[in-house]
């Protein structure tokens, strides 16, 4: 008989996904349920509860794993903050989860779980050493080294999107200026265009050189931010995921001209750009591929 399975849970601001996931990766069973309003740390946490009973009646799970909007510490226990929801800050959601199920849980930021998730069974799955970045409302990140998430001594590595590309740029939420999510995210092309990127996908499909300029100069922007990031890693690969990703055929190809010339050789050798595939199930899938990881090699308590 195998290991059975674990669960993974995706926790948004308006919904939460749950699914139950074999250690090959064969998703048994799903739920969509709406996030609680308001999503205070206690109606999140029931209603997380309720639908793990529901989709795992007969207590096969062996581990949750839980991607949540924001920083977890370092240990995968405590969400320390998690944006869009109400009244979170330094929640031991891990424990209050494990108390009521007596399941073995562990935490991570929810891009973090997304690209875990396409390392796992999406567009990365051929490669132990990759970063995934999700080009969305902001631009969120993680990094795969040897099949495993690399976050940091306090758990807050990985923010891809918030390293500085132009140091007189727009001001950045995170306080930094010119940050690459102030360039290359959904907020940036509005900013710089008055368009959704949508909209300027479907004028570069028919034709529009404004468009087609505007995607090739997102291109070497995106480059030039992954140029750093290649630098310091040496990946086998980058995903592209998020909701841009969708028109990445009009600049994945500066995307790479960029890379090629700005990154040596020796840095770059092998490295392949892929656009994510699992879509809105990433985060789902790489929260329970973290509780596979987490229940093979447990942390030791902490003396």
């Amino acid at each position: 008989m195998g290991l059975g399975t674990t669960i993974g849970v995706d926790l948004g601001g308006t919904a939460i996904k749950l699914g139950s996931f074999t250690a090959a990766g064969d998703c048994l069973a799903a739920q969509t349920i709406a996030t609680p309003q308001p999503a205070t740390p206690e109606a999140v946490t029931a209603a997380i509860i309720e639908t793990i009973a529901q989709i795992d009646p007969d207590r096969s799970a062996v581990a949750i794993g839980i991607g949540t909007p924001g920083p977890a510490d370092a240990a995968g226990r405590i969400a320390r903050v998690a944006i869009n929801l109400a009244g979170w800050q330094d929640v031991p959601l891990a424990d209050a989860i494990e108390a009521a199920t007596g399941r073995l849980t562990v935490l991570a930021n929810d891009a973090n779980c997304a690209g875990l998730g396409e390392a796992w069974l999406g567009a990365g799955r051929r490669f132990q050493d990759l970063l995934v970045l999700t080009l969305g409302t902001g631009v969120g990140g993680a990094v795969i080294l040897d099949g495993h998430l690399f976050v940091g001594r306090q758990g807050a590595a990985g923010e891809l999107g918030l390293i500085t590309l132009d140091p007189n740029g727009p001001p950045c939420n995170s306080g930094n200026q010119g940050s690459l999510e102030q360039h290359v995210s959904v907020q940036a092309v509005r900013r710089r265009t008055g368009r959704e990127p949508h909209e300027l996908a479907a004028l570069a499909e028919a034709g529009d050189g404004e468009a087609i300029a505007f995607w090739e100069a997102y291109g070497r922007d995106l480059g030039a931010g992954l140029a750093s990031l290649v630098y310091i890693f040496t990946p086998e690969a980058v995903v592209l995921g998020g909701g841009i990703s969708a028109g990445a055929q009009w600049f994945l190809p500066t995307v790479q001209a960029e890379i090629d010339r700005r990154v040596l050789p020796t840095s770059r050798e092998g490295l392949q750009l892929l656009v994510a595939e699992l879509g809105n199930r990433a985060g789902m899938a790489g929260a329970a591929r973290l509780a596979w990881q987490r229940f093979e090699r447990p942390i030791a308590p902490q003396v």
